[in-house]
């Protein structure tokens, strides 16, 4: 039995999708995937959280990614899905079109997010990563959960 060390360069992500872009968050801030089940709507919340689902025993809000990004809303498919992330205290479910796959990245492949202009989740990226023929936006979750 081998064991794999890990270096302090090694990132491991969760690489997801929402409409033809890859985007992705540290591995050690999910706690789950998991399909899209029934929502519960809780009233006055802002538009992105879509209310709240009952995951093991623990009351869950979740956040539609494409309306927080202000991205064209779409049916849920086969592939839809929510992946768990905790950030300190809080425990949010993301809906994100699919969860494509994990990825070690050595921390020198992340480039600083591009300027970009106008774009909504610009203040969300916390940078790229280019891998082969592959861009992956790199999220900064405790700024897609504030003011949840």
């Amino acid at each position: 039995m081998s064991v794999v060390s890990e270096t302090l360069e090694d990132l491991k992500l969760i690489v997801f999708q929402l409409v033809d872009k890859e985007y992705a968050i540290p591995v050690d801030q999910v706690r789950s995937i998991e399909k899209l089940e029934h929502i519960t709507r809780v009233p006055r919340t802002p538009s992105y959280v879509k209310g709240v689902i009952n995951l093991r025993g623990v009351v869950t809000p979740i956040i539609d990614l494409r309306s927080r990004f202000d991205i064209s809303s779409s049916e849920p498919t086969e592939s839809t899905r929510v992946i768990i992330v905790g950030l300190e205290d809080k425990e949010v479910g993301l809906i994100v079109d699919a969860a494509n796959d994990v990825l070690d990245v050595e921390r020198e492949m992340i480039e600083p997010s591009p300027e970009v202009v106008g774009v909504v989740e610009a203040e969300y990226i916390g940078g790229v990563v280019k891998q082969n023929k592959r861009l992956l936006i790199l999220l900064h979750l405790d700024k897609i959960l504030q003011s949840i």
